[in-house]
């Protein structure tokens, strides 16, 4: 399923590019759009971890700087029959973490320093059980293609947009409606880009928060771990972009707008919670 959805959103990539580029750019521009998506799916299949490594500034860590992590996420691979992943830690007291990588073979795991001061042991292998859930569960590839091409989206239609803004593009409608579209377009992407990624991280969190307690066998501590991410990660909100927000385990984009739930790249964190104990908090602070 989750290979089926990749290569829908690969394919939906290249044919948006396409059109966009015959609508600006006529055939030469549908051309060129072609090879640009055809660059961009292949950087995004194979690259798009780093990227999204590299966009949070995540640096690779041996065992011997970083033995708690490595011993919890060493165990936890064990009984799920995964291979080891490298692990790497971003610089932000801001409880988080998330997974990326092309496959099992090639994943990696990610935390920040705040996490690592915020969780005990048990809340910790709950958190990095939960994140080699999406490794077992075979869908960080999706989650990390989607956070390309949801930025790539979004890029594009600013480009499209200045383009026509200055004169348009020779070929094609350039100056009779270019701009028009570009407008649209500009309007249009970034909520495309959240599409992607709704289509994607929904669901796939609570088979994740699943699939940690079941390796764990112990809920309450990756309930827990929820509960304190989301109180602290609101104290101190996470510098983050919103096309790769739905790749962490807490959503690092806060808002207080009403709306926010409506467009939030994760389900509400007290359902997760209940989903995992029963009830809506661990320690009774939330209300149903």
């Amino acid at each position: 399923m989750n290979t089926l959805k990749t290569t829908f959103l690969l394919t939906a990539l290249t044919l948006i590019l396409v059109l966009a580029g015959g609508y600006f750019g006529g055939t030469n521009g549908m051309v060129l759009a072609f090879i640009i998506a055809a660059a961009m799916n292949f950087f995004s299949y194979f690259y798009s971890d780093r990227i999204a490594l590299s966009m949070y500034r995540a640096q690779p860590v041996t065992r011997e700087q970083l033995p708690r992590a490595y011993a919890v996420v060493e165990r936890m691979t064990q009984r799920m029959g995964l291979p080891m992943p490298k692990i790497y830690v971003i610089p932000t007291d801001s409880p988080n973490a998330f997974a990326t990588g092309r496959n099992p073979q090639h994943a990696s795991v990610a935390v920040t320093h705040g996490i690592l001061n915020l969780l005990n042991d048990d809340e910790l292998a709950g958190v990095l059980a939960h994140e080699l859930g999406h490794v077992k569960n075979r869908d960080i590839l999706t989650s990390s293609v989607a956070a390309t091409l949801a930025g790539a989206i979004t890029l594009l239609a600013r480009f499209a947009f200045w383009g026509a803004l200055f004169g348009g593009y020779g070929g094609g409608r350039g100056r009779r409606g270019g701009g028009l579209g570009a407008l649209l377009m500009l309007v249009l992407a970034p909520i495309a880009a959240m599409l992607i990624q709704l289509a994607v991280s929904r669901s796939r969190e609570y088979e994740a928060d699943a699939t940690g307690a079941h390796i764990t066998g112990n809920p309450y501590a990756l309930a827990s771990a929820l509960e304190k991410l989301d109180a602290y990660s609101k104290r101190l909100p996470m510098a983050a972009s919103a096309t790769t927000a739905h790749l962490f385990i807490v959503a690092p984009v806060i808002s207080a707008h009403d709306l926010a739930g409506l467009f939030s790249t994760h389900p509400p964190i007290p359902k997760r919670i209940e989903r995992l104990i029963g009830r809506t908090s661990v320690y009774g602070m939330q209300n149903r």
